[in-house]
């Protein structure tokens, strides 16, 4: 598997080349390992983040493990190694959710993989959702809209405008007519307050 030159990896990245060639090449056991060592608690906190149970995280962690490690001699060096699995690994959860029919909720969530590339960890809307797809995304909004209706209204409207209208930092600055860094602190804020809601904790507004 020859290495990609046009990217710029990083050394942990080609370590993990090197590893994947001694998993595949020489069969080494321990490479299969050590790459699971390095990968395995972000992996794991990623699928948490999706599914909230730490049982099915746990299970579904292993579960793309296995994946990656059974097409690993199929993998190409034109991205990393991480970058890969933990596609893998949200496939993988996806595929759960939507089996399990699953309540998530996502505020625009991603991870980002040792060189900085995004890697989505929700299912995207691209406009041509199957009506699987599509009943997963409207139960989600809908679980959202309940917990945004527990937040104090200045939050309310801004998170609304955000996610639900889908509106710029800069055009709800405009319409709220308030400075463009009072909007992204106060969307911070408000994004906080909603994780605290919905991992249970409470919180005083």
């Amino acid at each position: 598997m020859e290495i990609n030159k046009n990217r710029n990896f990083s050394e942990k990245a080609l370590k993990d080349f090197r590893l994947i060639d001694q998993a595949v090449i020489a069969k080494d056991q321990m490479a299969y390992a050590e790459l699971m060592k390095r990968y395995k608690k972000p992996v794991y906190h990623m699928v948490l983040k999706m599914v909230r149970n730490v049982d099915d995280a746990e299970d579904l962690t292993i579960e793309a493990f296995s994946k990656a490690f059974k097409s690993l001699h199929r993998f190409k060096k034109d991205y990393t190694f991480s970058t890969w699995l933990f596609r893998i690994a949200t496939n993988n959860a996806i595929d759960f959710i939507r089996k399990k029919k699953l309540r998530t909720i996502s505020i625009h969530s991603s991870y980002k993989d040792d060189n900085g590339d995004a890697v989505e960890i929700d299912v995207e809307d691209k406009g041509n959702l199957t009506p699987q797809d599509r009943a997963i995304k409207d139960q989600r909004i809908e679980l959202m809209r309940m917990f945004v209706d527990k937040l104090p209204a200045k939050y309310q409207r801004l998170v609304k405008l955000r996610y639900f209208q889908e509106l710029s930092y800069e055009e709800i600055a405009t319409e709220l007519e308030a400075p463009l860094g009072t909007i992204k602190a106060q969307l911070h804020r408000s994004r906080e307050l909603m994780r605290e809601l919905i991992t249970g904790k409470e919180t005083q507004f």
